[in-house]
């Protein structure tokens, strides 16, 4: 029906963007047509299935079925979009994305006219944190001045404190600008905010790994993997950071482990001449291996 080969579906789901079945239902069968144009477009699988975990932890059901979602490529990212709202995929936090005049109507429904000037304060404020937010993932894409990024996503969290998602890409904007304690000062915050977000403590796994501080980095890895056991490349960091501490054998589990969630991409050709040599050589006392040391850094939340 989708002139999909069995080679496809097993690839998917050693990348983990489909479970391992036997037999299809109608759902998953949307769900692999979709699946199928987004990667004919050249959307990355690790993209895809960000979104699609971020999709169906808000549904809690098969997040594809419905003419209401939408889960499509827009530029290098995946987006989602339900009914006239935006999902953004890496913190699974809602984007409002209506007018004036649609945000009126809502104050007036009889839910809101107790506390019509409370409510109308806080929703437009997130409307507008929603705006700079999206306004400064537009000024990363186009390599605007650091200046300009973090002017964006400092309203962004002005505007909605409980926002992670601008917290994290505030802090990795100052990563990038290797300004370490305004970077860990945002990262904190964000987890703070919530502490089950992987993906802040990934950064500030990879600011400790940064600055040598190798246990800290460590721990803040495992945090990442224990929420999303399958964030590819929290595996990918830990290998090379077990690499530098002369643990070779955790460093081969991880890259094990990195291969079977990305074994397609630019980085899975590193992670295979790596493990190749750790594989092959003997250790001896003192032996330690030299690998060419790369940060998978989210410098923007990424379905």
């Amino acid at each position: 029906m989708l002139r999909l080969e069995n080679r496809q579906l097993r690839t998917w789901e050693r990348q983990q963007l489909i479970p391992q079945l036997e037999q299809y239902s109608f759902a998953d069968l949307l769900a692999l047509k979709r699946i199928a144009r987004l990667r004919a477009e050249n959307a990355h699988p690790r993209r895809i299935r960000l979104a699609l975990e971020a999709l169906r932890g808000y549904l809690k059901e098969s997040p594809l079925l419905g003419p209401d979602v939408q889960v499509y490529k827009d530029g290098r990212r995946v987006r989602i979009q339900i009914g006239k709202q935006k999902l953004e995929p890496a913190s699974g936090q809602l984007l409002f994305d209506f007018a004036e005049e649609e945000l009126n109507k809502i104050l007036r429904l009889p839910t809101a006219q107790k506390h019509s000037t409370d409510i109308a304060d806080k929703l437009r404020k997130k409307l507008e944190a929603d705006r700079w937010f999206e306004h400064g993932l537009e000024l990363e894409q186009t390599g605007a001045p650091f200046e300009e990024i973090i002017e964006a996503y400092q309203k962004s969290a002005d505007l909605d404190p409980r926002s992670a998602g601008a917290l994290v890409n505030l802090g990795t904007v100052f990563f990038n600008g290797h300004a370490w304690s305004d970077a860990e000062k945002q990262y904190k915050k964000a987890i703070e905010v919530d502490p089950e977000y992987a993906l802040a403590h990934f950064n500030l796994g990879n600011l400790y790994d940064e600055q040598g501080d190798l246990q800290a980095a460590r721990q803040h890895y495992l945090e990442a993997l224990r929420l999303q056991p399958y964030y590819a490349d929290a595996h990918y960091n830990m290998a090379l950071l077990h690499q530098s501490m002369r643990d070779v054998m955790g460093a081969v589990r991880h890259w094990r482990a990195y291969l079977k969630l990305d074994g397609a991409s630019t980085w899975s050709q590193i992670a295979r001449r790596e493990l190749k040599k750790l594989e092959a050589v003997t250790v001896v006392p003192g032996s330690r291996p030299a690998p060419s040391k790369v940060h998978l850094l989210k410098t923007e939340p990424r379905g």
